[in-house]
C-alpha cells in the first residue's frame, strides 16, 4: 500500500512535543543494557529500522498507541463533561452552552464516527470476535451497545447547548453528562487493557503493518494530514476557554497529619 510515511500516524518526532495543553513523549533512547524486560517490551513494537535510528529521527506511530492517543483526546472530552456537570449543580450560568456544543461535536465527529466506527467496529471487534481469548471476546457486544448509548447521549447534549442557554434542568442534564463519563472511563480502560492487546496478539506482523497503513488511509480521508493534532488543538481550545488548560491547579494538597 503505497502510503506517505512522513504523515502523522506513521512517524513522530521523539523528545516531547507540547501541543495545546497536552504533551507527548516518545522515547528514542534504548533500555540500559541490563533493562532486559523494557528492552522485550520495546522490541514488541520495533519495525525494520527503528534499531538504526538516532535521537532527533522519526519513530513509526503504530495503530495501538495510535488508538490509545485517541482515547486521550477523548479523555480530555470526558473532563470537561465532568467539569460541567460539577459547575452544572452549582450555577447553571456558569456553564458555556458553546464550549459544552464544541467538545460534543469533536466527541461525534474524531470518536464516534470516525474512532468507533470506522476503525473499532470495522476492524477490532470483528477480529476479536473470531479469534480473541474468551476474555476478550466478551466485550465487543458490549462495547457496541455502550457506542450506541454514547451516541444517543451526544445527541442530547448537541441538542440542549444549541442556543445561548443551556436547554435543559441542568440536575437530570448534569446526572447525563456524569453517567456518560463513567461509562466510558470504564469503556476505554477496557479497550486499553483487554481489546487493543488481545486484537494485536491475534495479527501476524505483516497484518499489523498493513493496518497500521489501512487506519492512517482512512484518517487521511476523514481530517486531511493532521487529524489528531487538530483535535488536540480543538480540545486545548475548549479547556483554555474553561479556565482548564493549567493542569497544575488539579493537584491535591498535602494531606494533612
Amino acid at each position: 500500500m503505497n502510503i506517505e510515511h512522513g504523515s502523522r500516524r506513521r512517524f513522530l518526532k521523539c523528545g516531547a512535543i507540547g501541543i495545546g495543553s497536552a504533551v507527548m513523549f516518545s522515547s528514542c533512547v534504548p533500555p540500559p543494557a541490563g533493562n532486559a524486560v523494557q528492552a522485550n517490551l520495546n522490541a514488541g513494537d520495533a519495525r525494520p529500522g527503528d534499531a538504526d535510528k538516532k535521537p532527533g529521527d522519526e519513530i513509526e506511530v503504530t495503530a495501538v498507541e495510535d488508538l490509545m492517543r485517541e482515547h486521550g483526546v477523548l479523555r480530555r472530552a470526558l473532563l470537561i463533561y465532568s467539569e460541567a456537570a460539577l459547575r452544572l449543580r452549582k450555577n447553571t450560568s456558569e456553564v458555556s452552552p458553546d464550549a459544552l456544543q464544541k467538545t460534543a461535536k469533536l466527541f461525534r465527529r474524531f470518536g464516534e464516527d470516525y474512532h468507533e466506527t470506522m476503525i473499532e467496529e470495522a476492524f477490532i471487534f470483528p477480529k476479536i470476535r473470531e479469534n480473541g481469548s474468551l476474555e476478550a471476546a466478551k466485550y465487543p457486544d458490549i462495547l457496541t451497545i455502550q457506542h450506541a448509548r454514547g451516541r444517543e447521549i451526544t445527541d442530547h447534549i448537541i441538542s440542549v447547548t444549541g442556543g445561548a442557554k443551556i436547554n435543559a434542568n441542568s440536575g437530570p442534564f448534569a446526572d447525563t453528562l456524569d453517567g456518560f463519563v463513567r461509562m466510558y472511563n470504564h469503556h476505554a480502560a477496557r479497550e486499553d487493557t483487554i481489546i487493543f492487546p488481545a486484537w494485536k496478539d491475534v495479527l501476524t506482523p505483516d497484518e499489523y503493518d498493513e493496518l497500521n497503513d489501512k487506519f492512517e488511509e482512512i484518517e487521511h480521508q476523514q481530517f486531511g494530514e493532521d487529524g489528531f493534532e487538530d483535535a488536540v488543538n480543538q480540545i486545548g481550545e475548549v479547556e483554555a476557554a474553561l479556565e482548564l488548560d493549567d493542569i497544575s491547579k488539579f493537584t491535591p494538597p498535602p494531606i494533612l497529619a
